[in-house]
């Protein structure tokens, strides 16, 4: 089986890259990609064979709109619970931020899956809306407790996002110079 952060492996794998003697530039698509290779040092060590990574688009917070994000305030304003991922609570809009919403009397609550927005929508009457953000990846995880019976006052406020066309538009662009995603 494949350790992760097996040093003997990375040693193994970078030799290789090495020997290759390459210049390729990379581009990660989320940010968490970005702090992964930071905090374990892998950009260095791939900086040091000739492979540079370079910053992407953004993690499904940073694009979503602010349109999106506003429109979820005006829910949770007009009565609805709404739900969202923790890091949603502070992006700013021209009508506040999710925080602001809640610190005026909106019921909103951070949650950590769809499954405990599902629960808290169980558990009242009062409809419930779970600001649902990512890329495609995580589109499926979204549709997996529809599966199952859900409460009527429940619904996804859907602001996924398709990867594919902004990163052929980057290439498209020819500035990027990346070999790869």
């Amino acid at each position: 089986m494949f350790k992760l952060r097996d040093e003997a492996t990375a040693k193994k794998i970078i030799d290789k890259i090495r020997a290759m003697n390459v210049d390729y530039k990379f581009m990660h698509v989320c940010g968490t990609h970005q702090d992964t290779m930071v905090r374990f040092g892998i950009d260095a060590m791939l900086k040091d064979v000739g492979v540079e990574i370079k910053q992407g688009p953004g993690c499904p917070v940073c694009v979503t709109t602010s349109k999106e994000i506003a429109d979820a305030i005006t829910l949770a304003r007009s009565g609805i619970t709404v739900t969202a991922f923790g890091d949603m609570m502070r992006v700013p809009t021209t009508i506040g931020t999710l925080n602001d919403a809640k610190a005026d009397g909106a019921d909103v609550r951070i949650v950590y899956s769809i499954e405990d927005a599902v629960r808290m929508a169980k558990e009242q009457t009062k409809d419930l809306v779970f600001v649902s953000v990512g890329f495609e990846t995580t589109a499926p995880s979204t549709c997996v407790p529809l599966q199952k019976e859900v409460p009527e006052n429940f619904s996804i406020y859907s602001c996924h996002r398709i990867c594919p066309p902004v990163l052929q538009t980057i290439l498209d662009l020819g500035e990027s110079k990346v070999q790869g995603f």
